[in-house]
Parts: C-alpha cells; structure tokens; sequence
C-alpha cells in the first residue's frame, strides 16, 4: 500500500530517517523549525567503540562501533581520519590499564565485522585500532624515533602535554572526528535530491492528533497553518520528543540535558593533530577534558564539570509530562543565542581546565559555542547507546550518540514493511559541494566558516 510519513525534526536522527526511508521510496515530508537541518548538540567525534565512556557495558560499546562503522558509509564526506588519545591524570582514580580488555574485545570485534563485509573497513587496518604508549614509548618520539604510523599522530602530545600528570600507558585508538556543519550540509543536498522527499524548514510543528487510522499534523510555515494527514509518524524531536508524546497521549521516562563545547582558537594547532582526551570524574572539578582540533587552528573544548560543560541544574527527568521542563535561560539559549558574557567566562574556564594538561595552551579567543539538549530515554542518564521505540503506526527516534543513526532507520524501516517501496539510490555528492555548502551553514550558524572543513592529512 501507498504509505505517507511524517518526520517531526530534522536534526541527526530526523533527517537520517528520512533519508533511509526516502531512498526505499517511501513518501516522507519532514519538518524542521530551523533553517538547516542538523542543528543539535555538539558532536565532535564518531563513539567507534565508545572508548571515552569508561562507565558504559561492554555491550553498549561494540554496538556504537558498529553503528559508527554504519555512520561512515553514509555519511563519508564528514569524517575527520584523525585518532583520539586518550590519557589519564594523575589525580584520576581509574588505572588506565582497566581500557585493554575492553579495547581487544572492542578490535575482535572491528576485524569480525571487516570479515562479514570488507567495506566496513572504514577505521583503518585491524592492527591499528589501538595502541598503547608507555612513557620511555613518549620519550623515544620526543626525540624523533617512529615505529609505525600511530607514532606520527603522538608528535603533538609528546611535545605540548606535561608527560608528568598523566598515569600509563597512554592509548591511541581510531575513533576518528566527526563535522557537524558536513553532515548538516550531506543531509541537506541529499535529501533535496531525492524525488520521494519533501522538505518544510523554517516550520513548526504545533499539534501531532491520531483520529482512527490518521495522524493529524498541524504546521506553521511561512506564517500561514497548515494540517496534513500520514500514515506513520516519526517523532524525531530531540529534547522536545516528549510534547509529540504528550499530543498522542504516550507517557514516556526520559532525561533531558543541557550541554555546551567552547570554541577557541590556537595557532599551535594544525592538521597533524589527533584529539586528546583527559579522563575525569564527570561532574567534578576535576572532570574529564577534550581537546578537538578543527580546521584552520580552531578547537573544541569540552570540560565535564558544572561550570563549564554541564550545568548544575541542566539534567532534567520527567514528572507529570512525558516532556522533561528545562530552565527557560537553557531553551532561551537554544532558541535565541547566548549572552557575550557567559560565553566568554564559559569558554575561558575552559581553556584553563586544558591548561593544567597542555601548558602552553592559552588563548584568549571565543566564538560561539556549540550547544543543545538531548534526551536520554529511561531511568539510566550514563546511556550511550539507544536507537528507537515504537507505539500504533509510530516510531520515537532516541538516539543519545548521532552513530546510532543508521540502526535506528534499519528498525523503522522493518515497521513499514507494507508499504509499497521503489528503492532508489542515494545520491553521490562530490567532497568539493560539501567543502562549500559546509563552511556557508559553519558562517549562516554564526562560527568560523573553516569549520566548516575537514584535516585529513595523510
């Protein structure tokens, strides 16, 4: 049968659906309130084993290793192919040594996967997953001796990073960076591609009414309202997920946080450096740092603790609503901007938190941060991996990490499995209309438009 589906959202999760479900041939239109699509929380980087999570099961970290693998295939033109490095402080109460059997389940499972479909090899050779650097290793690339090709992504660290507050050893592993001014701009000139697709920006989705076997949706676009009937709603809404919920009558346990990354910029940083992460208690002041180089010397900070990252009353749950409340100055920031003055304070103690680590590191920049709310389905708020939950001729999309993408639409997909479909391909975008349309979104969004752009040195 002839199938009609609305996507309420257009950030990773919406528009992913979309573009899965359009390219079957399925009839979508999908609505978005902002002028592009993506336009979420801070992602900076794929989860390709979840290694920045020491808290998460095993289980959670070899399912986001093959939903990043996933990710990459569709999304090739948005990955920085740089490593991360993580290290552990001094002052952390975790022994880095406890990573190693999580990190060779996690390379088994990498080089099961390539053997099932060799195009999954998206992360580099098996042997380099990961690898692990004790401090005579560091040493022995201060003074210029390599091994291997990991050793020339350590160069940076060796000579920038105070080799005396971290513990050992120090590990290397291919979780590579992930742009998300490239993806907002792949998501949108595929979609306008694909003839089953049609798109509403700038519209806002007011009510979503099941009457018998119809969704109803009501939309402002262009000033004017506007009602559709679907056959199938996806409700892709991101925090906001819970008053789609609310409309049907779901009731629905979820966690909705505020977060925000700080953007600086560094004449140090050039495209030969890998990100660096500082784990941390999370919520403490001595919180985990993140250090993401993007093109063009900019860099991303992230610091878990309250005062810059997260915020003390940003982790909101569910009461009476299937809709957790969030402080009105957080959605004021989401749907308005922020104010200099927090900005500049913000990203300023964000630098000092990397600071202790690289001593050289302080600038006085800032520019806009990267910021959004999220949900987090259930009672747990450490999820890290979950893709989706169905009701009557409804699907919620509940991704907390953009890897999850891919499974999400695959499991979507299998609930429309009556409906009529006339696959077509996805279109095949060129690096250099990404390049351009990326860096207009990275200036149309108020950051530098090198953000836009991908380090993919070697």
């Amino acid at each position: 049968m002839q199938c009609k589906v609305a996507v309420t959202g257009g950030g990773i999760a919406g528009s992913s659906a979309a573009l899965y479900l359009a390219k079957e041939g399925i009839e979508v239109e999908l609505f978005e309130k902002k002028q592009f699509l993506v336009e979420g929380p801070p992602m900076c980087h794929l989860h390709a084993g979840g290694n920045l999570y020491r808290e998460i099961s095993i289980n959670q970290c070899i399912q986001l290793l093959k939903e990043s693998i996933d990710l990459v295939k569709l999304y090739p033109h948005t990955i920085d192919k740089r490593p991360t490095i993580i290290a552990t402080p001094i002052t952390d109460p975790d022994d880095p040594k406890n990573q190693i059997k999580k990190l060779e389940i996690l390379k088994k499972e990498y080089e099961k996967l390539i053997k099932t479909d060799p195009s999954n090899k998206v992360l580099g050779e098996v042997e380099n997953y990961y690898k692990t650097y004790e401090k005579e290793d560091l040493k022995r690339i201060k003074k210029g001796i390599l091994e291997d090709e990991n050793d020339r992504w350590m160069i940076p660290f060796v000579e920038n990073i105070d080799l005396e507050k971290i513990k050992y050893p120090v590990i290397l592993v291919q979780e590579y960076g992930l742009n998300v001014f490239r993806i907002s701009a792949m998501a949108n000139l595929m979609l306008n591609r694909l003839k089953n697709i049609k798109l509403h920006l700038n519209t806002e989705v007011i009510k979503t009414e099941k009457k018998e076997d119809k969704f109803i949706i009501t939309y402002k676009e262009n000033e004017n309202i506007y009602t559709k009937e679907f056959d199938y709603v996806i409700n892709a809404a991101g925090f906001e997920s819970g008053k789609v919920d609310n409309d049907l009558g779901y009731k629905r346990e979820r966690f909705v946080e505020f977060k925000a990354a700080f953007v600086t910029k560094w004449d140090k940083v050039n495209k030969n450096w890998p990100e660096i992460i500082f784990h941390g208690v999370r919520g403490t002041p001595k919180g985990m740092g993140q250090f993401t180089p993007y093109y063009g010397g900019y860099v991303q900070l992230h610091a878990m603790t309250k005062d810059i990252t997260l915020f003390n009353d940003g982790l909101v749950k569910t009461k009476d609503s299937s809709q957790p409340k969030l402080p009105e100055r957080y959605i004021n920031y989401i749907e308005k901007d922020w104010d200099e003055e927090s900005v500049r304070n913000r990203t300023l103690k964000a630098i000092k938190h990397l600071n202790q680590f690289i001593p050289e590191f302080n600038s006085k920049e800032y520019y806009k941060p990267l910021y959004g709310a999220q949900q987090i389905p259930g009672n747990d708020e450490t999820l890290r991996a979950a893709e989706v939950s169905f009701g009557e001729d409804y699907a919620r999309c509940e991704i907390v990490k953009a890897s999850s993408v891919f499974a999400m639409s695959e499991e979507i997909l299998k609930k429309l499995k009556n409906c009529d479909k006339n696959p077509e391909p996805l279109p095949k975008l060129k690096k250099e209309e990404v390049d351009k349309f990326a860096t207009e979104i990275a200036q149309k969004r108020g950051y530098p438009k090198e953000m836009g752009m991908v380090n993919n040195p070697y």
